[in-house]
């Protein structure tokens, strides 16, 4: 067997991020000294980003299954029925370190891997979303990256032609040195023909196809792994560069084979592209692998093994096919203009094996690369050390609000809660012809030739989620739930992105596991498993100074189906007359003061520049009441418009409400509580919804038959005031507009 390399040195090990007993752990699984191709492949196959060791353990305590659930998490994506024959297939994955060194590239490949994930399992893409996480925006790299980042995104996204439809930007000086692309997509397919990834058929031909291996992204994985030192610039050979163009031709020549029967499993080349792909494919299908480096497409001179297992050049795919089909499956890709090469074949041995100029470059047992990765038990902090470690005390001292519309314009002007047009203009959200709605509380998108329609919505509260990470990850929950709810669709199931710090802190470990319970908690009470995800560790920097670790944050992507779309329902105020009603827990009716109504309250934060208390407890009763109410009052369509209350409550919620529709509200506050708590409050499985004049007794009358489940008695109703005019709080809307659309004009175009 071929070394290809001098002795393996502490040092090279060191380099490859393994650490000493992991590399006992290679040497007992070989039982000799691997070789540098070996380190390499070991190293990204144990790195945090492929083989979750600081989170398996704690992943698999999340509900997963449903009765509509076709396939949860394991494969490229999760795959859930949306009725007559048709499944909808999504995912979210992180592109945060690639995107803070080399923004427009690192976003735009985010874009890309997410993609082929989703279209790997034979689904077309039809809608696109994002999580975004920036620092604070006078740092002098912030309006670089943003630029680049929201550029990055259009540009991949818009070229291959799948509309951007939903996705969330937010601002905070945790991110100043490692800031967050999260990237979602979500495809259509036919239920009966999802293509998995394992690899079986002793002799079946192993095809690599799409674009030629370079040298960009190598140690990208590993990359991913760490944080960030101070010389994160000299980082950039590890980023991937995308072609939006060949991508495009790739879905349309892998959706042209998969309507063959010549496909027996698929793989993208993610994440350590060749290595990953081809252990994953074998190891699911409990088979071996042997592959020629000699028939690896490449683009570049010299490239060795090493090079050709760990690149992570975009836009390529391995797959497995039947006996006799490769002249059929290469004529397809060469019509699209793409490479195509039988690279190997599938064989019993439980081995990746490795030819090279007619060497054995590689030779190692499947099970300790994928199933027998290390798996860590991290020490982490019970929820009360964790309270005393982040200092989380009650609000002491609140103040009132003195004047609500002045609060209320200083909120909508800041960059937390300013429009977020800026961004959204620079994507496609119509291509396809299929978006029935953006930037409300979800993006929905038509199921082509139905009448059905998937709701789609992005979320997560991380300041929640650093003062209580339990109740932060049920809030993030909560809200992907009621924002799905809130256009009239049915909750049906969750994608997630865990980004979070260094696991080897007690604390940050602290806030993984207490967050994943508190999203299990309301995935089981709500009906809301999650099927896919993806998590993103050690997103902290020395390059700020003093080791900066973000904002806990395991962003949600939340999928819905509306049956009829045209019982679709947006945000914006209709016509004047129209009633407006909160509905809430019971807990309105009286101040209660266990309750947290302004901890954490961006109120708090911006107008009084204290951030300060406890997040907001989540009554998931509550939450799963209040959004049956809301979309069986959309099936009797006696409502003509609905928004949840989330950030700076609720007059943030009728200033949106407000100037979706162009028309004002004259709205009145409850005496119980102060102003401060009545209009900015943060609550949770709070709605505003308007209901038309001619159909208010009708409403009454629904609401006076009492609720059809339990949970819905926690819910009640209080009318606020009356749709019309031109001023929300005394503030006119086009102060209010104005104050909205100031932040990213001025900071972008100044």
């Amino acid at each position: 067997m071929a070394t290809t390399t001098s002795q393996i040195t502490p040092e090279i090990v060191e380099q490859h991020g393994l650490s000493p007993d992991e590399y006992e752990r290679v040497l007992h699984a070989l039982g000799r000294e691997p070789n540098l191709v070996e380190l390499g492949i070991f190293s990204v196959m144990w790195s945090e980003h492929c083989s979750y060791k600081s989170s398996r353990l704690h992943l698999k305590k999340l509900p997963t299954e449903a009765p509509w659930v076709i396939c949860g998490p394991g494969e490229n994506a999760g795959v859930i029925d949306i009725g007559d024959g048709q499944a909808a297939i999504f995912k979210m994955e992180s592109h945060n370190h690639p995107s803070y060194i080399e923004p427009y590239q690192g976003a735009a490949t985010g874009v890309g891997g997410i993609l082929r994930d989703v279209f790997t399992m034979g689904a077309r893409p039809v809608a696109n979303a994002n999580a975004l996480r920036f620092g604070r925006p006078d740092h002098p790299k912030m309006q670089h990256l943003v630029k680049g980042v929201v550029a990055g995104i259009g540009g991949y996204g818009n070229c291959v032609g799948v509309p951007t439809v939903c996705g969330e930007t937010n601002f905070h000086a945790a991110y100043d040195g490692n800031i967050l692309v999260n990237a979602m997509t979500v495809g259509v397919a036919d239920a009966d023909k999802i293509f998995y990834s394992a690899a079986t058929g002793v002799g079946n031909p192993i095809v690599y196809v799409g674009s030629k291996t370079g040298r960009d992204g190598i140690h990208g994985a590993t990359m991913a792994s760490a944080d960030f030192e101070e010389d994160a610039d000299a980082k950039r050979p590890t980023v991937q560069v995308g072609d939006p163009f060949t991508e495009k031709l790739l879905i349309e020549a892998c959706l042209e084979l998969m309507a063959t029967d010549a496909i027996v499993a698929i793989q993208d080349m993610g994440a350590a592209g060749l290595t990953s792909s081809s252990v994953e494919m074998a190891t699911n299908g409990k088979a071996g692998i042997r592959l020629d480096m000699n028939k690896v497409p490449c683009r570049e001179e010299g490239m060795t093994p090493y090079e050709m297992m760990l690149s992570e050049s975009q836009e390529r795919m391995l797959m497995v096919l039947k006996p006799g089909k490769e002249a059929m499956a290469e004529a397809i890709f060469k019509k699209w203009e793409l490479d195509f090469a039988v690279i190997g074949e599938v064989t019993d041995t439980r081995h990746m094996v490795l030819e090279f100029n007619g060497e054995v470059v590689c030779d190692i047992p499947l099970g300790p690369l994928a199933a027998d990765a290390p798996e860590y038990d991290r020490p982490y902090l019970s929820k009360e050390e964790y309270t005393v470690w982040a200092g989380i005390q009650p609000v002491h001292g609140v103040p009132d609000s003195a004047d609500p519309g002045a609060d209320l314009l200083t909120m909508m002007a800041s960059p937390q809660l300013a429009s977020r047009r800026w961004n959204a203009e620079q994507y496609d959200s119509q291509v396809m012809g299929d978006t029935l709605q953006t930037g409300g509380d979800a993006g929905v998108v038509r199921v082509h030739g139905t009448k059905k329609a998937l709701a789609i919505s992005t979320d997560c509260t991380p300041r929640y989620v650093y003062a209580d990470p339990y109740q932060g990850g049920k809030q993030a929950i909560a809200e992907a739930y009621r924002n799905l709810c809130a256009v009239g669709a049915r909750p049906l199931a969750v994608t997630n992105c865990m980004n979070f710090a260094n696991p080897q802190r007690p604390e940050i470990m602290a806030q993984f596991v207490h967050a994943l319970e508190g999203m299990g908690d309301a995935c089981r009470a709500l009906d809301f498993p999650i099927v896919s995800g993806n998590v993103s560790l050690y997103n902290e920097s020395k390059a700020t100074g003093g080791g900066s670790a973000i904002l806990p944050t395991p962003a949600i992507g939340g999928v819905g189906i509306i049956d009829n779309y045209d019982r679709m329902m947006t945000m914006g105020f209709k016509s004047a007359g129209d009633a407006i009603y909160m509905i809430a827990p019971e807990f309105w009716a009286k101040p209660d003061p266990t309750r947290s109504h302004l901890g954490k309250s961006l109120w708090l934060q911006i107008v009084h520049g204290r951030d300060e208390g406890r997040a907001p407890p989540v009554d998931l009763a509550a939450e799963r009441g209040a959004g049956h109410i809301i979309r069986r009052l959309l099936e009797m369509d006696l409502l003509s418009a609905v928004h949840d209350l989330s950030d700076g409550g609720l007059a943030v919620a009728l200033a949106e409400m407000a100037l979706a529709g162009g028309i004002g509200a004259q709205v009145e506050a409850n005496e119980a509580y102060t102003a401060a708590q009545w209009w900015f409050g943060e609550d949770q499985a709070r709605y505003v919804l308007t209901v038309p004049e001619d159909k208010v007794d009708a409403f009454n009358r629904e609401l006076a038959a009492g609720p059809e489940i339990p949970e819905a008695e926690m819910v009640g109703f209080h009318r606020i005031g009356t749709v019309g005019g031109d001023s929300l709080l005394g503030v006119s809307l086009s102060d209010l507009r104005e104050a909205h659309q100031s932040f990213f004009r001025d900071w972008m175009e100044g």
